[in-house]
Parts: structure tokens; C-alpha cells; sequence
């Protein structure tokens, strides 16, 4: 799946089993309440992923991080470094959990 919302919490566990029977991986959206803006958050969040799996799956999540007007060139770093495979910008406020979005490229 390469847009996939798995939320946190309730609705994480709810989500994945039906993922993970379909999907052996996915590109896991960022826009959590708080959004999923560094590196460490990422791999706290795959973790919390792995965690829900089913018993037996080998389910693998592809991780991004939420681009925002203030993400510093050296937290992209980490993130690749780390294993992120994506930035996903979302225009401040233009769909579900966008608040800290991008307001203007030019900051980015």
C-alpha cells in the first residue's frame, strides 16, 4: 500500500491486522496529533507499528516524516539516515490532522 493512515493507538490496532493480510509493506503517513516531525519520532511510531502486528507477520512499514516551515535540514539527515523514506508536505490546514503543515514553500 503506498498511502496508508494507520493513526495511533485504537485505531492503529484496528487498521493493521487488515493491512498486513494484504500488504507486505506501506508507506505510513505522518499527520498524527502531534505529527510525526523527527527522526526519532519515526522510529518510535515504526516501532509502536511492529508492535501491532499480527502474531506472524512479517508486515514491514515504510516510514515518512511531516514537512513543516521549521523541519531543520539536519533532522532530514537523521531521518534518512535513519531509514525514512519520505517527507510528505501537507499545505497548512488543507486536510485532516494538517495544522502544522507548510504555510509557504519558501520556508521549507
Amino acid at each position: 500500500d503506498w498511502h496508508l493512515h494507520l493513526r495511533d493507538e485504537a485505531a492503529l490496532h484496528s487498521v493493521l491486522p487488515y493491512t498486513a493480510r494484504q500488504f507486505a509493506r506501506a508507506i505510513v503517513m505522518p499527520n498524527l496529533r502531534p505529527p510525526v516531525t523527527t527522526a526519532a519520532q519515526a522510529l518510535a511510531y515504526r516501532e509502536r507499528i511492529l508492535a501491532a502486528r499480527p502474531e506472524g507477520s512479517d508486515f514491514q512499514p515504510l516510514m515518512t516524516m511531516y514537512l513543516t516551515d521549521n523541519t531543520p535540514p539536519d533532522e532530514i539527515r537523521r531521518a534518512k539516515e535513519a531509514g525514512v523514506v519520505a517527507l510528505k508536505l501537507y499545505p497548512a490546514g488543507a486536510t485532516t490532522n494538517s495544522d502544522a503543515g507548510v504555510t509557504d514553500l519558501r520556508k521549507t
